[in-house]
């Protein structure tokens, strides 16, 4: 079967299609998955430019949906037929996290899902939501999850709360969904005009272009009436968190999931202790949250942003267009 594997040394260059063994039937507790489409993350692209190294060789990308091809003995949880989406830790099932790096992640420390079939444990997916497609139950397993486990799971999120969200990419605009069906209130940060328009058009009801606004932190609290917002979902890291801290109320949240602007930097400690803010980094969620979410999406009758699709051939061009920074939501790949 074909497979798009991380080159040497790791480029979007060096990505390219390799032979890989048909992974052959299920064994007892497994499933065999026909993989039909995945979705990009930060994540994905800093494998595959080198920036968190990975194994030469390793097949790409860590979220996928697909269909269940065949069960192995003792699995009940699904059946033939069942459309299916991948967990980004599989070994993490329920309770408090269990791993704090990415050995276990598809994509990074194993095989990922770039391919036609995959057989692993029952456990590393859970079931896709109903009415989506491939590429639809791919946006849930990184950037979805986070934004459900950062405002829900973690944060408490409840009606009436405000929630700040910094960009619009994946993880942001899911978390705008999520907001909005929460019944709470969203504002929405990016450089970009057309995007905030885009932003209000899916339910933001402030909008700040931090290009024009240099303390938007401030502004956001303004908008409050000095309040400050209930919930931050911080994607920037050190060169953003200053205004995230200006923006968040006392007793506020500050989910700390991205490292867009680096890895390290200072930190207002002064000013986050006088807030009185809860500072969290956080990866992904468990498979437990995952089965949450779902029934949420099921619920709420949520559907993801997906900007464009690629066919799998396409891949170091759809990872092209998301260093590009234009795209609005998810970038989705099929094949």
């Amino acid at each position: 079967m074909k497979a798009m594997v991380i080159g040497s040394p790791a480029t979007l260059d060096t990505l390219a299609f390799a032979d890989r063994p048909d992974p052959g039937q299920p064994g007892r507790g497994e499933i065999r998955v026909a993989l039909r489409g995945s979705s990009l993350n930060f994540h994905d692209l800093g494998v595959l430019t080198g920036r968190m190294p990975a194994a030469a060789g390793r097949i790409a990308l860590a979220d996928a949906g697909g269909t269940v091809e065949a069960v192995g003995e003792g699995v009940t949880e699904f059946v033939v037929g069942d459309q299916v989406v991948s967990c980004f830790f599989p070994s993490w099932q329920d309770g408090a996290p269990t791993i704090g790096d990415f050995s276990q992640t598809p994509g990074d420390g194993i095989d990922g899902f770039a391919t036609e079939f995959a057989v692993a444990p029952a456990s590393a997916f859970t079931l896709a939501p109903r009415g989506y497609d491939a590429v639809e139950a791919a946006t849930i397993t990184t950037a979805g999850l986070t934004a459900w486990r950062a405002l829900v799971g973690d944060g408490g999120l409840k009606a009436g709360d405000t929630v700040l969200l910094l960009g619009t990419g994946g993880v942001s605009i899911w978390g705008l969904q999520i907001a909005k069906a929460m019944g709470a209130t969203a504002v929405v940060t990016s450089s970009s005009g057309e995007k905030l328009e885009r932003a209000r058009d899916l339910g933001a009801d402030h909008v700040v272009n931090y290009r024009e606004v240099k303390d938007w932190g401030r502004a956001v609290a303004d908008w409050t009436g000095g309040r400050g917002v209930d919930h931050v979902l911080e994607l920037g890291g050190a060169g953003t968190l200053s205004n995230s801290i200006a923006a968040v109320r006392v007793g506020g949240h500050i989910a700390l999931i991205g490292t867009v602007t680096g890895v390290a930097g200072d930190v207002p400690t002064a000013a986050l202790m006088a807030k009185q803010a809860r500072l969290q980094g956080l990866i992904v969620g468990s498979r437990r949250q995952q089965q949450e979410f779902v029934r949420a999406i099921e619920s709420a009758g949520i559907r993801p942003v997906i900007d464009r699709r690629f066919p799998l051939a396409q891949l170091p061009e759809a990872f092209r267009f998301q260093q590009s920074s234009g795209h609005f939501g998810k970038i989705g790949i099929e094949w």
